[in-house]
């Protein structure tokens, strides 16, 4: 006779929805075949960025880029504390993305370009978490109409392009954001419909 414990029901689903979380990831590797476009000027987009919502750790930031890469529109928000899981991220940011600019799903082919940006603790290596976030974003941005474009990690160290290797020390999740004279050019587009969930993001949310 053989005695043991059979695995509960619990435990079961709690495996199974492990295993559908990892699937609803992306590992660098896989990030850089998927010919996501490079960016022209990363630093002027996240310092663009970091000015406008002030991020904190734990702060998402979704922007729409034009075929010149200006800024279209942004948001910025807290993630609810949930387990990680691309799903979750993807339907954050394509209600946000919902709030802030039409869809482009009438297009054959996308002409403007979402990049995420994402202030978090740690430093720049790849994370579950930043495979969730790369899941969610492309997937946000297939039912949204638009090119998925880079996934960007802000960090005590700085950013980083996550995927392409490019980054820098400044702007960092600790230093103080420029005001926004100095990062967007006396040209610029018309204004950007921005907002934002998070409480630090409310007070620097633009006017539509």
């Amino acid at each position: 006779m053989t005695f043991g414990f059979a695995p509960s029901a619990a435990s079961s689903i709690t495996t199974a929805d492990s295993v559908t979380r990892l699937a609803r990831m992306l590992e660098p590797a896989e990030w850089a075949a998927a010919g996501i476009p490079l960016l022209r000027n990363p630093r002027e987009v996240v310092s663009g960025l970091h000015s406008r919502h002030r991020p904190t750790p734990a702060t998402a930031i979704v922007a729409v880029l034009d075929h010149e890469e200006r800024l279209s529109a942004s948001a910025s928000f807290a993630p609810r504390a949930v387990p990680v899981d691309g799903w979750e991220f993807r339907n954050s940011l394509l209600a946000h993305l919902r709030r802030v600019i039409p869809h482009d799903l009438r297009r054959r082919t996308p002409v403007r370009t979402a990049v995420l940006l994402y202030c978090r603790d740690g430093d720049e290596r790849w994370t579950e978490e930043d495979g969730a976030w790369m899941w969610g974003l492309r997937d946000a941005c297939t039912l949204h109409g638009l090119r998925c474009g880079a996934y960007i990690t802000l960090t005590r160290g700085g950013w980083q392009v996550l995927g392409e290797g490019r980054g820098g020390r400044r702007p960092s999740s600790e230093s103080v954001p420029e005001s926004l004279a100095e990062t967007v050019s006396d040209a610029s587009p018309a204004p950007v419909r921005s907002g934002g969930g998070a409480v630090e993001a409310l007070r620097h949310a633009a006017a539509r």
